[in-house]
């Protein structure tokens, strides 16, 4: 399923860290299990990516997830100030709430509209734990064949390395919060 990204920067920035490592559109594809056309219409920003793709061009670039960010730095993180993520997916918009230069945990904002989520694909994260807590609406993941239906309120845990989806399967907008251990950092 093709859509129209959220935000159109992601790709052109993937693009740009591509370059940088000097690799062609056909090998970063090749290495990234992705088509060399799929790989050309995101780095123009005129297709979405899943999660697990952005996570598999991430490794295929020799990239770390946080490399594709850009945030705010020291100790206050200001509601107007907060850096918008691009993680993959469609149908959402995600805010990074902790510094960009915290590694100890990473602290997300998550809306995602009606059946958005993060593609069909399990995806993992380099990460310890992940906590998922819903603000509002109604959330399913599904992690390592089992699948969690959660409203407001609820919350879930689970290892970082298990392969996992999620959705919005409600008719309105789910706002989630993410905690991660460690941080996704860039490195140094």
């Amino acid at each position: 399923m093709i859509s129209i990204p959220d935000s159109p920067s992601l790709g052109p920035r993937a693009r740009e860290l591509r370059r940088r490592r000097r690799l062609s559109l056909t090998e970063a594809a090749e290495r990234a299990g992705l088509t060399k056309g799929f790989l050309s219409r995101f780095e123009r920003g005129q297709v979405s990516i899943s999660v697990a793709s952005l996570l598999r061009l991430c490794k295929a670039l020799d990239l770390d997830v946080a490399d594709l960010f850009d945030g705010s730095s020291g100790r206050l993180v200001r509601s107007e100030s907060r850096a918008r993520l691009e993680f993959g997916g469609s149908g959402m918009t995600e805010y990074q709430l902790t510094p960009k230069d915290e590694r100890r945990l990473l602290v997300l904002l998550s809306e995602i509209e009606p059946g958005g989520g993060s593609g069909h694909e399990p995806y993992a994260l380099p990460v310890d734990i992940e906590f998922v807590h819903i603000l509002k609406g109604l959330f399913t993941i599904e992690a390592s064949g089992e699948r969690v239906e959660m409203r407001e309120g609820d919350s879930f845990l689970f290892p970082g390395d298990t392969p996992h989806t999620f959705t919005n399967p409600g008719d309105e907008i789910t706002r989630v919060l993410w905690v991660l251990s460690p941080a996704l950092t860039s490195r140094s």
